[in-house]
């Protein structure tokens, strides 16, 4: 059955999603719902425009302040669809309810391989440590832009690392289960240009036992997004951005790599579970809600 999809925003990552589902077999049409005009694209201009439009799959990428409202009024409008969220959830958490539609956030790093070859390893291990590391260079994000007219630069637009560097807090809970914090560290301390945080450093214990410690930033020139985890019987040590895994169980180390893994592959992959009912990765709007209320109590922490 041909699918109808909608993309809700069209900056980079809304840019992203269209570009994919357009190089999808069962999506028969791509519309974008943007002010910008000359897209390449069929575009609508309001939320209004949806109910006529009925499509049947909708991908919610605008500025993360907005997400709350339309998504409201996609639920009060619409029935029986599929609706991908972009990360994080909302700006802030808010206790909502879905009553007429499916809803998923679009951790797509669950779709990883490295990420689902970890989980399938520590599965029933004893961990005692997870370090986590997450930093890049803000003005080297999106090429031709001023970095301080971006969202990610302002507060008001849902910009920051708690909130724009999110994947962690979901995969690590993913991954070990729910965190307690001890202690947090979440400001804006560089000379950026910008009013939204730009580090967050966070101590937890997860509900399995395992230490967890956490630091993502916006200001480390030479991008960097690792983690290592240790416990009996084994140690982990992964690059998300070298597509490689090093673990180290019994006496030998294995190493794995996918060299040629773009991007856009778990974005696809993402997509095509939603599409296909495959839970077995895909971040519910349940566990969406669970994630927010933890940057809530990492902001009420400090």
């Amino acid at each position: 059955m041909p699918i109808k999809a909608l993309v809700i925003g069209y900056g980079s990552i809304g840019r992203r999603h269209a570009d994919i589902l357009n190089e999808m077999d069962k999506i028969s049409e791509v519309v974008v719902l943007s002010s910008q005009s000359n897209l390449p694209f069929k575009t609508i201009k309001s939320t209004e425009e949806i109910p006529g439009l009925d499509p049947d799959y909708l991908v919610v990428a605008s500025n993360t302040a907005l997400h709350h409202e339309q998504l409201v009024f996609v639920d009060n409008n619409l029935q029986g669809r599929k609706i991908l969220m972009e990360k994080p959830l909302f700006d802030v958490f808010h206790d909502l309810e879905i009553r007429n539609n499916q809803v998923f956030v679009g951790y797509n790093l669950r779709f990883h391989p490295l990420i689902q070859l970890i989980k399938e390893k520590i599965t029933n291990k004893k961990l005692w440590n997870i370090q986590i590391f997450c930093g890049s260079y803000l003005p080297s994000w999106r090429s031709g832009r001023d970095y301080r007219e971006t969202s990610s630069a302002k507060k008001e637009t849902g910009g920051g690392v708690l909130l724009d560097l999110s994947h962690e807090l979901d995969y690590v809970q993913w991954l070990t289960g729910k965190i307690d914090i001890t202690n947090t560290v979440n400001e804006k301390v560089s000379d950026l240009e910008i009013d939204s945080d730009d580090i967050l450093i966070l101590s937890g214990k997860s509900e399995s036992g395992a230490y967890v410690h956490i630091t993502l930033n916006y200001f480390t020139r030479k991008p960097i997004r690792q983690f290592i985890i240790d416990g009996e019987g084994i140690s982990i040590h992964a690059d998300l951005i070298a597509n490689l895994l090093f673990i180290s169980e019994q006496g030998k180390t294995s190493e794995f790599s996918w060299p040629e893994l773009s991007r856009n592959e778990t974005y696809k992959a993402q997509h095509n579970a939603i599409i296909n009912d495959d839970l077995t990765y895909l971040c519910t709007f349940k566990e969406g809600l669970k994630t927010m209320r933890f940057i809530d109590n990492i902001k009420s922490y400090n």
